[in-house]
């Protein structure tokens, strides 16, 4: 039985990522020392401040944004971080997932809004938001690390990459979800596109953001591990290490700190979209 002529795809896909990089290593370059220093600015302010007043300030957030029982989670648990020894580890990942989000919204909520104007602009960003979605996130590592060799800039690239879609989703979710009447009260006393953009649509549609924004540190936290791979430090580091070595306990201990930062991020950032709702109702 004759089979069908194999499409050297792979092939194709390893010459244009030779290309770009023979041919854009220099605008690489300039991008991977933005983000490296990025991280490492936000790594040495909040290493300049001692475990416990950083811990304590966390904790005043905490039960400003959100409940008295927050904040004393966050203090006990950033507390055990510390007393753990991970604490310089935790500033390492919160640096990246930080870096990650800010980008993830710097370009994802402008999409969100221009999709959210323009079907057409819609209907091309959406499969593109599946494709990031459901391609495995280890696929991402390889073509970030042609581009930026091995450290903390691939592994928030491929944060960045894979935390990306929910805030665009939402964003355009959001905007589109704002009552069709308001629209036309807006229309009816002669707003242009812009403020009604601004002035209704993004106000009414920001606590469907912050769910998005939400997401997105969700899913740049679950990415810690797998940018250790590629010589991101943090905690993500210390679980890898503990894999390879076998050693269970450093394991269990790192994954905790991973759940305490992720708990405290996510209740913060939940309990800010709850409140610009109630502020809209």
């Amino acid at each position: 039985m004759n089979k069908l002529p194999r499409v050297p795809f792979a092939d194709w896909i390893d010459q244009f990522v030779d290309w770009l990089t023979s041919h854009f290593g220099g605008v690489f370059d300039g991008v991977a020392n933005g983000v490296e220093n990025v991280v490492n600015g936000i790594v040495s302010g909040l290493g300049f401040i001692p475990s416990i007043l950083l811990t304590v300030i966390i904790s005043l957030i905490a039960w400003w944004l959100t409940t008295k029982r927050i904040a004393l989670f966050s203090l006990i648990g950033f507390l055990f971080i510390d007393y753990l020894g991970y604490w310089e580890a935790m500033l390492n990942t919160l640096a990246l997932v930080l870096t990650s989000v800010i980008i993830s919204i710097i370009i994802g909520i402008p999409i969100g809004i221009w999709a959210s104007q323009k079907d057409s602009v819609r209907k091309i960003v959406t499969p593109i938001l599946d494709f990031m979605q459901t391609m495995p996130a280890f696929v991402y590592l390889l073509p970030a690390i042609f581009f930026f060799n091995i450290g903390v800039v691939p592994g928030v690239v491929a944060s960045v990459i894979f935390a990306m879609p929910p805030t665009i989703r939402l964003t355009i979710l959001g905007i589109q979800q704002v009552p069709e009447d308001i629209i036309e009260a807006t229309e009816s006393f002669g707003s242009t596109t812009s403020q009604r953009l601004f002035k209704v649509q993004i106000p009414l549609a920001s606590p469907t953001i912050m769910a998005g924004i939400n997401q997105s540190i969700m899913l740049a936290l679950s990415m810690v591990v797998i940018a250790s791979m590629v010589g991101a430090p943090g905690l993500g580091e210390e679980v890898y290490r503990a894999v390879t070595q076998l050693k269970t306990g450093v394991g269990v201990e790192a994954g905790l700190a991973i759940v305490i930062v992720a708990i405290v991020l996510d209740r913060i950032t939940q309990n800010v979209g709850m409140k610009k709702q109630r502020r809209t109702l």
